[in-house]
C-alpha cells in the first residue's frame, strides 16, 4: 500500500445487476416471511396514500363549493385516519425490511469471515488486511442501507405509481396525457445517469478500501514511523489517499445533484401543465376545481418517490458495487481441503460442555490418529512466484521421533520447508508424504491436528492468557497449567495479579517479545502434537529463558517428531540430523559432529557464529 499502491484495490469490470440480485435473494430465502408480511403492506400503504386526494376532490366539489356543511366533518376523520394509517403501516414496513435488513448482514459478515478463514496464505500474501475489514463492515453495511431505501419499498413504488397513474387517467384522459408528457424526458435521465453512478461508486469502494488498508497497515507499525520520525511523510500519504477517497465522492455527488434537480425540475413543470390545462378545463366546465386539485396533489406524489428516486439509486448503486465486491471475495478459491469450522469460544469465556470440540489429544495414537511412522520430501520444488523457486528437487525423510534441524543462509528455503509440510501452500512439483499417503490427500483438519507449529514472530489474541493458550479448546486448557510450567512461562504468569486471567490487550502489547513467545509455546505444547515444528522459536527469547525452554522441551519432544529452524547453531547441536539448505537445495546432512568434520557450509556457518 505504502507509495506506489502495490496493494492497490480492484475496481471491479461490468456487473449485471439481475445476476447479482439473483444471487443475493438466496440469502432473503430465510427470512421469507418477514419479507411476505413487508409485501402484504404494501397494497395497504399505496391504498391510504392514494385514498387521501380522492377525498380532497369529495370535500371540495360536494361541499366546499357548494357550501355544504353536512358530511365534511366526517370526510375529514377519514382523512386523518388515513394520514394515521399511512404512518403506522410505514413504520411497520421500515422496521421489517430493517429487522430483515440486520439478519442479512448478520448472515453474510458470518459467511464472510468463515470464508476469509479458509483461504490459502498465498491469497492473504498479496490481500491488505484492510481490504478484507472493507468488505465485511463497509460493503456489508452498504447492504443494509439498501434494505433502509428500500428494496421491498420500491415494489410499493411502484404500486402508488400505478394506481396514480390509473386515478389519473379515469378522472381526465387528456389532462393525464398532456402531464406524461414531461415522463421520457425523466426516463432519459434515470438511464443517462444509470452507467455513470455505477462506476463512481466501484471508484468510492475501491478507494476506501485502500485508505482502510493504509490505516490498519500505519497503526500496526506506529512504533517503527514514531522511532524513525516518518509521521509527516505518512501524513502525506494518508492525505493523498484521503484526497483520493474524497475526490471519488464528487461524480457521486454530483450525479445525484443532477438526478434530484432533474426530478424536481419536471415536477414542477409537470405541475404547471396541469395549471394551464386544467385551468381552461375548469373555464370550459368539462373539469371540477376538486378534480384539479386531486390532479396536483396526485402528481405531488407521483413525483415524489421519483424524487426520491436519486438517493434510492445512489444507494442502490452503492449497493451494486458492495455486491460485487463481497461475491468477488466469497468467489476466490479456498485453500484445498476445506477446514469446517467448530462453534466459536468468546475470547472472553471459558469453554464448556456445549461446544463441539476435537477429541483430546493422547500419547500414542494421538487423537484416534495412528502414529506418523515417517515423514517424506520427495523431489520438491516450489516457487511463490511463477519460476523462481526458493526450493529445488528438495529431498528429506524424517523417521519417527527424530529432531531435525534446517539451518542455512537467510532466505534459503527453511521456513518454506515447514510451510509446506503444514500445507500453507501445495508443493508445484513433487510430494510430501506421511507413511506413504500424500498429505494433499489428507483432510486439512486432521493434518494440522498433528502438527504444532511455534513461530519466530508469536501472535497473541486480545482475551486472556487463558485463551491465548487453549484457543478454546477443553483438552488444551485442561493441559494449560502444566503446558506453562514445562516451557517456563508459569514463571512471570504466576506473578500477575490475574494469573491465566491476566488480561491480553490488541496483539499482546502489554507482555515483552519474550513473554509472548513464552505463552506460544505454551500453546503449543498444551495441544500435545505429534509432530513439533519450531521456527526460530527461541530466537526473541533471553538466553535464561531458552535454557529453561530446552530443558522442557527435552520432555516434550520425547517420542515425538520435530523440525526445528535455527539461526543459533547453538540451540540445535544435539539435533538428531541439521539439514543445511543453500539457494533452495539440500547442500548437507548428518550430525553436528560430522557436517564440523567435513568442514563444509555448516563448518563455515559455525565459525562465523562463535568465532572469537
Amino acid at each position: 500500500m505504502h507509495f506506489g499502491g502495490i496493494y492497490e484495490d480492484e475496481i471491479v469490470g461490468k456487473a449485471y445487476d439481475r445476476k447479482l440480485l439473483r444471487r443475493f435473494l438466496g440469502y432473503l430465502a430465510p427470512y421469507r416471511r418477514l419479507a411476505v408480511a413487508s409485501l402484504l403492506l404494501l397494497p395497504l400503504i399505496a391504498a391510504a396514500k392514494l385514498a387521501q386526494p380522492w377525498l380532497i376532490k369529495i370535500a371540495i366539489d360536494g361541499h366546499i363549493v357548494s357550501g355544504k356543511m353536512e358530511g365534511l366533518p366526517l370526510l375529514a376523520f377519514w382523512y386523518f385516519s388515513l394520514i394515521l394509517a399511512d404512518g403506522f403501516l410505514t413504520y411497520l414496513e421500515i422496521y421489517l425490511l430493517q429487522l430483515m435488513g440486520q439478519k442479512v448482514m448478520f448472515d453474510m459478515r458470518t459467511g464472510l469471515f468463515a470464508h476469509i478463514q479458509r483461504l490459502s496464505a498465498s491469497f492473504f500474501d498479496r490481500t491488505p488486511t484492510g481490504s478484507l475489514v472493507t468488505r465485511v463492515t463497509s460493503d456489508v453495511e452498504a447492504l443494509g442501507e439498501m434494505f433502509t431505501a428500500g428494496i421491498i419499498s420500491i415494489v410499493g413504488d411502484i404500486l402508488v405509481l400505478v394506481g396514480i397513474v390509473s386515478i389519473m387517467l379515469w378522472m381526465n384522459l387528456k389532462l393525464s396525457l398532456v402531464t406524461f408528457t414531461v415522463l421520457p424526458v425523466l426516463i432519459y435521465f434515470v438511464f443517462a445517469f444509470r452507467n455513470r453512478m455505477r462506476t463512481s461508486f466501484r471508484e468510492v469502494r475501491a478507494r476506501l478500501s485502500n485508505m482502510n488498508s493504509f490505516l490498519a497497515e500505519s497503526i500496526g507499525g506506529m512504533a517503527v514511523i514514531q522511532l524513525f520520525n516518518r509521521q509527516e511523510t505518512e501524513q502525506r500519504e494518508f492525505t493523498r489517499l484521503n484526497a483520493s477517497y474524497r475526490d471519488a465522492n464528487l461524480p457521486v455527488i454530483t450525479w445525484d445533484a443532477a438526478l434530484f434537480a432533474a426530478v424536481e425540475a419536471l415536477s414542477s413543470i409537470a405541475v404547471g401543465l396541469i395549471i394551464w390545462y386544467g385551468g381552461g378545463e375548469i373555464i370550459s366546465g368539462t373539469l371540477t376545481f376538486g378534480a384539479l386539485v386531486a390532479f396536483i396533489q396526485y402528481m405531488e406524489k407521483f413525483f415524489s418517490p421519483i424524487r426520491d428516486l436519486s438517493a434510492k439509486y445512489s444507494i442502490m448503486q452503492g449497493a451494486m458495487a458492495a455486491l460485487e465486491r463481497i461475491f468477488g471475495l466469497m468467489d476466490t478459491e479456498a485453500a484445498p481441503g476445506k477446514i469446517p469450522l467448530n462453534p466459536p469460544f468468546s475470547k472472553g469465556e471459558a469453554p464448556n460442555a456445549n461446544h463441539t470440540v476435537l477429541p483430546p489429544l493422547t500419547k500414542g495414537g494421538r487423537g484416534g490418529f495412528s502414529p506418523i511412522e515417517t515423514i517424506a520430501f520427495r523431489d520438491v520444488w516450489f516457487a511463490y512466484n511463477s519460476a523462481d523457486y526458493v526450493l529445488k528437487n528438495f529431498n528429506l525423510t524424517i523417521r519417527k521421533g527424530e529432531k531435525i534441524a534446517l539451518v542455512g543462509e537467510t532466505g534459503g528455503g527453511k521456513t518454506t520447508v515447514t510451510r509446506l509440510l503444514s500445507r500453507f501452500y501445495e508443493v508445484d512439483q513433487g510430494s510430501i508424504t506421511m507413511d506413504g499417503r500424500d498429505i494433499r490427500e489428507m483432510p486439512l483438519q486432521s493434518l494440522r491436528r498433528r502438527i504444532g507449529v511455534i513461530l519466530q514472530e508469536p501472535f497473541l489474541f486480545s482475551g486472556t492468557i487463558a485463551y491465548n493458550i487453549s484457543l478454546g479448546d477443553v483438552a488444551a486448557r485442561s493441559r494449560m497449567e502444566q503446558a506453562a510450567a514445562m516451557v517456563g512461562a508459569d514463571r512471570f504468569i504466576m506473578n500477575l495479579p490475574q494469573r491465566f486471567d491476566e488480561e491480553v490487550r490488541e496483539r499482546g502489547v502489554n507482555f515483552s517479545v519474550g513473554e509472548r513467545q513464552l505463552i506460544s509455546f505454551a500453546r503449543a505444547v498444551a495441544f500435545d502434537p505429534e509432530i513439533l515444528v519450531l521456527d526460530e522459536a527461541t530466537s526473541s527469547v533471553d538466553s535464561a529463558s531458552e535454557r529453561l525452554i530446552q530443558d522442557g522441551l527435552k520432555g516434550l519432544l520425547t517420542g515425538r517428531t520435530s523440525l526445528v529452524v535455527a539461526h543459533r547453531l547453538s540451540t540445535i547441536r544435539d539435533a538428531d540430523r541439521i539439514v543445511v539448505i543453500h539457494k533452495g537445495e539440500k547442500a548437507e546432512e548428518g550430525s553436528h559432529e560430522e557436517l564440523m568434520a567435513v568442514q563444509g557450509l555448516y563448518y563455515r556457518l559455525y565459525q562465523l557464529q562463535f568465532k572469537d
